[in-house]
């Protein structure tokens, strides 16, 4: 004699399919991180540098020489109008007495013109500051305005 229900309803079966959707989701993501990375890795250098236990870097921020030119083509240099002639004096004493003090590092120019000054006028101030051996310059501007439209 046999004990149990008469209705025979099948239970839950083992589920014999493998969802691979998370194992393809994986892959595409390794596979377009190996995309990246492999051309930097090719392109990189393999260097071996050498080891020493000198001085550590300067937390000193570093000298900027601040120079300005107005719309009406004026030459400021650290907020002081000045002539071409003595912009040129003032950054050759600049810079030897920079690499007198500062180990042959040499300030770094910071340029303020205006936008209505002309291109010439920069590249004359940019060239007194080469001759004076300032090769480091940096342009300020300011970053333009969204538009909004309503």
């Amino acid at each position: 004699m046999a004990f149990g229900r008469f209705e025979r309803t099948p239970g839950q079966t083992p589920m014999s399919d493998i969802n691979v959707t998370p194992l393809v989701d994986v892959m595409m993501v390794l596979l377009v991180i190996f995309i990246i990375t492999a051309p930097l890795m090719v392109s990189a250098l393999k260097l071996d540098l050498p080891k020493t236990e000198g001085a550590q870097a300067s937390n000193a921020p570093p000298r900027f020489v601040k120079l300005s030119i107005d719309a009406k083509g004026v030459v400021y240099l650290d907020d002081k109008a000045t002539s071409l002639d003595d912009l040129k004096r003032s950054l050759n004493a600049q810079a030897s007495k920079a690499l007198a003090v500062a180990h042959g590092e040499l300030p770094e120019l910071q340029l303020r013109a205006d936008e209505r000054v002309p291109y010439g006028k920069v590249v004359e101030v940019m060239g007194l500051a080469q001759q004076a051996g300032m090769n480091r310059i940096g342009f300020v501007t300011e970053r333009k305005q969204a538009v909004t439209t309503p």
